[in-house]
């Protein structure tokens, strides 16, 4: 028989998610043993990555428990849509699992080609968040009232023991053994340090979601804290914003400066004169007719338009783009999320009070990843600090590197922004792009696009897929399947590539 071919990992695209704070996904219908492996391989080095490798042997059994039931869980449903029982009727529910299992097993290829056309997935998805990390297993099916029951009842069954021996020792002389995976997982995590309070079962929106929700060890959310915090300290030695856009920002303030003035003093600066009106004319401004005076382009980019190009050319100018390939990317990045985020403001944004969020869309857009940029400039003389503070907390400068700049860059471009003095709605769009639905309700929305804009951004370079998204702000904005997903970000990516030439 030939063996079948393992599932490479690509720790590149793992890293990937762990920087950006976005949910890694994957998707089987059958669950064959290789996809188990590969599956356990994930995580495994997701784990690793962010130095919980203290977890991988217990979290791999939890996994392998939990993705198994979801599996059975699509099972059992096709098999009482076979026999014609209703899966939601104690009497044929009952029934049903009378010879559930055998009968499954006899025929296992047939129920799960038909699990696989029916398109009943099971999706794992792994994600670190503010110190966390989340794992959650989730079939598209949900649980009905006794199962629901079946599984708290286990889950209480569970507080019982003291330790995963006498669990076993208890539920193998137990006639019903059924569930025993389940106790046993509880009590994995229980020696792991962890409560059922890190456990949840939930069933919304045609899934049943099982999620397991892991604080970092104690020791290491200390240490990454205290070397965020010192790191945002240090970075009180990068420049200030350039003060002739500070001045030109104070003028716009007062309420007593006309439109002329306003002109007058940009005008008054050749070199930011021409950086302004070249923004000003690039098509993601989408301007009706090319603007040749200051005097014009405050005309038709209104105050907020104008402020928020200054704000964009004075943060340019304060983080210059590195030498180096990767600052670079920085910049080419967050020059496609502004873009992107412009377009999708003008195509969602159309009530008669959302001008702003269209106003304020390219800046957020441009500066989200602000804290990235940040760390990307960070001066040797800082870096050299922080590394020799890794060093006395014995905490990975690769590791620190990965945290800060990756989970945590949100927070400290916010913080650099407050320093800045920029408006409210571009310090919480930063603090927040990676988290829409924690925003505060007036930056939800523009949060809500910026965190759009950055995931497609990723979507072309086959790093990101739909799975990936959060499903209510898809849904928020009218995306309701992977093809809308793919033909917008094809649309967008061909529309910025134009917009480049």
């Amino acid at each position: 028989m030939a063996q079948k071919k393992q599932i490479e990992v690509d720790v590149a695209k793992i890293r990937m998610a762990i920087q950006s704070g976005i949910p890694l996904t994957i998707t089987t219908y059958t669950l064959p043993h290789e996809m188990e492996e590969y599956m356990g391989e994930v995580l495994k080095v997701f784990l690793t990555e962010v130095n919980q490798i203290q977890m991988v042997e217990s979290l791999s059994y939890c996994l392998k428990e939990l993705a198994n039931n979801a599996k059975k869980a699509n099972t059992k449903r096709i098999y009482f849509e076979d026999h014609n029982l209703d899966i939601n009727n104690k009497a044929d529910y009952v029934q049903g699992m009378e010879h559930f299992k055998e009968d499954t097993l006899n025929n296992i290829d047939y129920y799960l080609q038909k699990q696989k056309d029916h398109g009943l997935y099971i999706r794992v998805i792994m994600q670190t968040r503010n110190n966390r990390v989340k794992i959650e297993v989730r079939n598209k099916a949900e649980l009905t009232g006794f199962e629901y029951k079946r599984i708290h009842d286990k889950i209480t069954r569970a507080q019982q023991y003291k330790s995963v021996e006498e669990g076993l020792a208890q539920l193998l002389d137990d006639s019903e053994g059924a569930g025993l995976g389940l106790v046993i997982m509880i009590l994995v995590l229980k020696k792991i340090g962890l409560t059922d309070e890190n456990y949840q079962v939930i069933s919304e929106n045609g899934e049943t979601i099982t999620r397991l929700i892991l604080p970092f060890s104690q020791e290491m959310q200390d240490d990454i804290t205290e070397l965020s915090e010192t790191f945002v300290k240090l970075i009180d030695g990068l420049p200030e914003f350039p003060e002739n856009i500070t001045e030109i920002n104070r003028v716009i303030n007062d309420p007593n400066s006309k439109m002329s003035d306003i002109a007058q003093k940009i005008s008054n600066d050749v070199s930011l004169t021409a950086e302004l009106l070249r923004m000003v004319n690039s098509a993601a401004f989408g301007l009706a007719s090319p603007c040749h005076s200051i005097g014009e382009a405050v005309k038709l980019a209104g105050l907020r338009g104008i402020k928020n190009i200054l704000f964009s050319i004075g943060s340019i100018q304060a983080l210059p783009g590195s030498e180096d390939e990767s600052g670079k990317a920085l910049w080419d990045h967050s020059y496609c999320v502004a873009f992107y985020s412009y377009n999708l403001a003008r195509s969602l944004c159309r009530g008669a009070n959302e001008r702003a969020l269209i106003d304020d869309s390219y800046v957020c857009g441009l500066l989200h990843d602000m804290g990235k940029l940040v760390f990307e400039n960070a001066q040797s003389d800082t870096m050299e600090q922080i590394f020799k503070l890794c060093e006395e907390h014995g905490v990975s400068p690769v590791l620190f590197e990965r945290m800060v700049a990756g989970v945590n860059h949100g927070e400290i471009g916010a913080r650099i922004a407050e320093k800045w003095n920029f408006p409210p709605v571009i310090v919480n769009v930063i603090r927040y792009h990676h988290e829409p639905l924690t925003a505060p309700d007036e930056y939800r929305k523009l949060t809500g696009i910026i965190y759009v804009a950055d995931l497609l951004s990723h979507v072309h370079e086959g790093m990101v897929d739909y799975s990936q998204f959060e499903p209510s702000i898809l849904k928020e904005f009218g995306i309701n399947s992977e093809d809308e997903l793919q033909n917008l970000s094809d649309r967008l990516h061909k529309a910025f590539i134009r917009d480049k030439r």
